[in-house]
């Protein structure tokens, strides 16, 4: 508990320094606390009416499956103990935080959005961590009735955030092409 109290106060000052950036709209601020709000209310829904490791249907590709991840994407590094879970806290903290500083810095409106994704999304991860090194994931990908992965809001934020990115480059390399021919 008290590694986790000492993250509290750094977590307070990034989230101050991005409200006194001047590179951060308060659109982008609303945004960001929307998307945290949102996946926060997520997991707290499915903590509260879905039992764990209990399938439920919902959607032909999607159901719902409370699992409490300790590792990272697709249970990647999911050791499940006192020592992986507060490294992982730091390595996650230290990439939101350079993913944040590249935000900042970016000029392109495509990628900056990006982005936001990806900082929510990792945002959202950290505090579902802070209080005992696991995530909650509860959306349960099943195409074909093939089980592939099961994650959270958060994870389909950095997911789409790493997609649009992908897709902001390619669309520049695109016209870097055509502007050499």
């Amino acid at each position: 508990m008290k590694m986790i109290l000492r993250f509290a106060p750094g977590v307070v000052q990034i989230f101050m320094a991005m409200v006194r950036s001047e590179n951060l709209s308060k659109g982008y601020l609303v945004t960001l606390c929307l998307l945290l709000f949102a996946d926060y209310l997520s997991k707290i829904i499915a903590l509260n009416y879905i039992e764990a490791l209990q399938q439920n249907d919902f959607l032909p590709l999607i159901d719902f499956l409370i699992v409490f991840n300790s590792g990272i994407a697709f249970s990647f590094l999911d050791f499940n103990n006192f020592v992986s879970r507060y490294i992982l806290l730091i390595i996650v903290f230290l990439i939101t935080m350079y993913f944040l500083k590249i935000f900042l810095d970016e000029k392109d409106n495509l990628k900056k959005k990006s982005f936001l994704l990806i900082i929510a999304g990792a945002l959202g991860n950290f505090i579902d961590r802070l209080p005992d090194g696991v995530v909650t994931d509860f959306l349960h990908f099943k195409p074909f009735e093939f089980s592939l992965f099961i994650f959270n809001f958060a994870d389909a934020y950095i997911t789409l955030g790493a997609i649009i990115f992908i897709f902001s480059e390619l669309i520049l390399l695109k016209s870097k092409h055509e502007t050499k021919n």
